[in-house]
């Protein structure tokens, strides 16, 4: 990959990454990379390959959400269990840093690849696994989704209102925190440690383990009181008057998040209610009387007066939009953190750096293997030798 002037060059630029995965973790983990610069490309499997492509609503051959996780990559079809479908593998190796895979721990060596033969070809490579539960335990060969992974990470339990039962978040906790963001992470220390001593390490990731690192609030009551407080019950879930949701006359909500005294101080000022000052984190009966005044307030007017008002006031209380319109929104519009790939609106790369110039990306891949030729083509298989293996199924 030919990289730009350095003064304005994407930080990735000349790392190749060998994409295994499909569906959602992997697929996102490996465009926030190519994203900044890294190649990517998608090795599928002669069947269905990334059966992403048809899930969900359709936005053309493939279907939205297989477009928006899976730009700036290009496609290989290969078969890996079959003998030259693993030797072009092992030769694609010698030339990559990195190699994501999310399949359930033990099939990479019962396909003759896993990370000790791999190292042996490039010591310098990394091998991310993505599994829900991670290599070893006993539990890593169970099946699972986000709702099991959050479910024994103890977070799904805290998700909900006060006395209700948990609730699904539509933002897959486990998939993404862990599965797409700790994949990055791991795979980036990983690459940094590379560079300096020369060998790549295996990154094992738990989708489980990353949503359980981070249930902060709940191990902070659990080591104070010995139990987590019940949903809805803890300072950032409903449990006080300054951090909360309150419905708007329109049906709309607007978020309150007045933790800090001066915000909640300034925000009774506004509602000309400086008398529930008092309440700022009131429990109990206190605070249930509070919030009950908040939720009347908040209650007389739409959720666009609301905006109007506290639009004018920095005390931490902004509307609960739907994503049609945070599309819309001046700062997120500001931030180019909506852009096009191809013919559709995708979301832009979450992390800004400066000297990191920003070109259109490369939609994703419309059909299995449409790179293969172009890719092979580098390894020097051509003419007869890629029409064989066309033939045999190995691409």
């Amino acid at each position: 990959m030919q990289a730009g002037n350095h003064a304005d060059r994407r930080p990735l630029e000349g790392v190749r990454i060998l994409d295994l995965t499909r569906l959602l973790p992997g697929p996102l983990a490996t465009q926030h990379l190519g994203d900044y610069g890294a190649e990517i490309i998608k090795v599928e499997d002669t069947g269905a390959g990334d059966y992403a492509r048809s899930m969900g609503a359709m936005g053309g051959d493939t279907s939205y959400f297989y477009q928006i996780v899976n730009r700036n990559k290009r496609s290989l079809r290969l078969d890996l269990k079959q003998a030259e479908g693993k030797a072009l593998f092992l030769r694609l190796i010698e030339g990559a840093d990195v190699v994501v895979e999310g399949f359930r721990p033990g099939v990479m060596d019962r396909l003759g690849l896993g990370y000790a033969v791999l190292a042996a070809r490039n010591p310098r490579l990394v091998l991310c696994s993505i599994t829900g539960y991670g290599q070893t335990g006993p539990y890593a060969e169970r099946a699972g989704h986000d709702i099991n992974y959050i479910g024994y990470a103890g977070v799904l339990d805290q998700i909900g209102a006060a006395g209700g039962p948990p609730v699904l978040p539509n933002l897959q906790i486990g998939d993404l925190l862990g599965g797409t963001m700790a994949a990055v992470m791991g795979i980036m220390v990983a690459l940094f440690d590379a560079q300096r001593s020369g060998r790549g390490r295996h990154v094992d990731v738990s989708m489980t383990d990353a949503a359980f690192a981070h249930a902060i609030f709940p191990l902070a009551e659990v080591l104070a009181t010995g139990r987590a407080r019940p949903r809805g019950e803890d300072l950032v879930s409903g449990g006080v008057p300054c951090y909360g949701v309150y419905e708007t006359a329109d049906g709309r909500h607007m978020a309150v998040g007045a933790l800090e005294e001066k915000f909640w101080h300034l925000l009774c000022d506004t509602l000309g209610r400086p008398d529930l000052k008092p309440g700022h984190l009131a429990r109990g009966e206190v605070g249930a009387q509070v919030r009950a005044e908040l939720e009347a307030i908040f209650g007389s007017r739409s959720q666009q007066a609301w905006i109007e008002v506290f639009d004018r006031v920095d005390c931490c209380v902004t509307p609960v939009l739907r994503l049609e319109e945070s599309l819309q929104d001046a700062q997120l519009r500001a931030r180019n953190m909506v852009v096009d790939a191809g013919a559709i609106r995708q979301f832009g790369p979450p992390v800004h750096m400066d000297r990191m110039p920003w070109t259109e990306p490369r939609p994703a891949p419309a059909r299995a293997g449409e790179d293969s030729e172009a890719i092979l083509a580098a390894l020097g298989v051509e003419g007869e030798e890629l029409a064989r293996l066309r033939a045999a199924g190995v691409i």
